[in-house]
């Protein structure tokens, strides 16, 4: 490993004088009298036959409230410098756009990672909550910038536990995303210095039946290695680092998928070694965010009411907002957007495919009549946003929605 040219650079951002300012600014940027009113009040909000609901949890989690938190402080303590981020602070584009607009640049990732060349000591990048690979992380050292970090813990944790099973001599199945920059961060985090430590990726439950297959009987190690290209360590083996595996995963993936991915290497595992063989060849820990299984234990209470339709917001490209529009879609007609403006008309509505990756057209969405809408947002959905989804369905009624709030949430 490079020598260091200086000790990382820090600073305490967290100073009551920068925060006090900074939440003036975020609450200006991003609150909602309407969504605050129906979050504490427990309420829906109803007229011309029309009622829209909100689920229990939804919205921005802590872990993205102190991430912005920290940027904005970032823009205030270092006004004047250049403030770069590592691609986006969190998945929401109206948060991403707010932060540039603010002159925090972002420094997007290609085919071979950041391009962070023209960095000099001194200058300051932004680690979004998501977190980042070791290596940039050490390179941002050598250059001796000024971190800004915003990692969240829950990825942090995660990170604990596959450097622990790295100490062990134990692969790590990460059930991710390979693409995602969180399951980058984390899969990085499972060699170590001197570059040995394995890892494999699996994204859904199709792949994690294939690897429980070559744990059980072996198989083609080339076809393996084909399968999986993109998502394992370096001189990964599947024939030797599937001895001894520890499951792990992205904290915004499905808890009940993760679980099931567990279950099931497992018992191959078992069924390969004995039960007396678990203890050296299995390791488990619960890494899944509690925010992300908060918002999804709420949708599931949501969709157990009658509802005609669910509007799921949120970034297209955020994890944990995608698994809630998953629930949603398997229960009643769900769509899927990132702000109101994809709400064209009652007869018209854009929303995003998961399936085909793209957006698609929808007509006659909106059912006349008495109709029932659920909300939900993920975590990095800010209040404003939902906010103004709500404002445009009454809209459609023609119905201003602050005057069905009571005098005193108006104000």
């Amino acid at each position: 490993m490079a020598e260091l040219k200086t000790a990382p650079r820090k600073v305490n951002l967290r100073t009551p004088e920068v925060m006090n300012l900074v939440q003036a600014q975020v609450e200006q940027h991003y609150r909602s009298r309407v969504v605050e009113y129906m979050r504490h009040s427990g309420s829906s909000l109803s007229a011309a036959g029309l009622t829209v609901k909100l689920a229990k949890a939804f919205g921005f989690c802590y872990g993205v409230e102190r991430a912005i938190d920290l940027a904005y402080a970032a823009a205030k303590y270092f006004a004047g410098k250049p403030i770069y981020l590592l691609g986006e602070i969190i998945h929401n584009p109206e948060v991403n756009d707010q932060l540039a607009a603010m002159g925090i640049h972002s420094l997007k990732e290609g085919p071979n990672g950041y391009d962070l060349s023209h960095l000099a000591e001194g200058d300051v990048v932004i680690i979004p909550a998501f977190g980042a690979e070791v290596k940039v992380m050490e390179e941002l050292k050598n250059k001796a910038c000024f971190m800004v970090d915003t990692t969240c813990g829950d990825v942090m944790s995660v990170w604990k536990r596959v450097r622990q099973y790295q100490r062990e001599r134990v692969t790590s199945i990460i059930h991710g995303k390979a693409w995602h920059e969180e399951t980058k961060a984390t899969s990085s985090r499972a060699i170590n210095e001197e570059g040995t430590g394995h890892y494999l990726v699996v994204y859904n439950l199709e792949e994690t039946d294939y690897v429980c297959n070559y744990i059980r009987n072996g198989g083609n190690k080339d076809e393996f290695l084909l399968k999986f290209n993109g998502a394992y360590s370096p001189g990964f083996d599947p024939d030797q680092h599937l001895k001894a595996v520890g499951v792990a995963n992205q904290t915004t993936m499905m808890r009940g998928e993760t679980e099931e991915v567990q279950n099931r290497i497992r018992q191959a595992i078992e069924d390969r070694y004995g039960k007396h063989g678990l203890a050296d060849h299995f390791r488990f820990f619960d890494t899944i965010c509690g925010a992300t299984q908060e918002r999804q234990d709420a949708l599931k209470v949501m969709l157990d009411d009658p509802m005609d339709l669910l509007i799921v917001v949120g970034g297209y490209n955020s994890s944990n907002t995608s698994h809630l529009a998953e629930m949603g879609e398997s229960v009643l007609p769900t769509y899927f957007i990132k702000n109101a403006a994809k709400l064209i008309s009652p007869s018209l509505i854009t929303h995003y495919n998961q399936h085909t990756h793209q957006e698609v057209e929808t007509r006659d969405w909106l059912p006349d009549g008495n109709v029932v809408v659920g909300i939900t947002a993920g975590a990095s959905c800010p209040n404003n946003v939902i906010e103004e989804t709500i404002k445009r369905i009454f809209d459609f009624r023609g119905i201003n929605v602050v005057e069905l709030l009571p005098p005193v949430a108006q104000e």
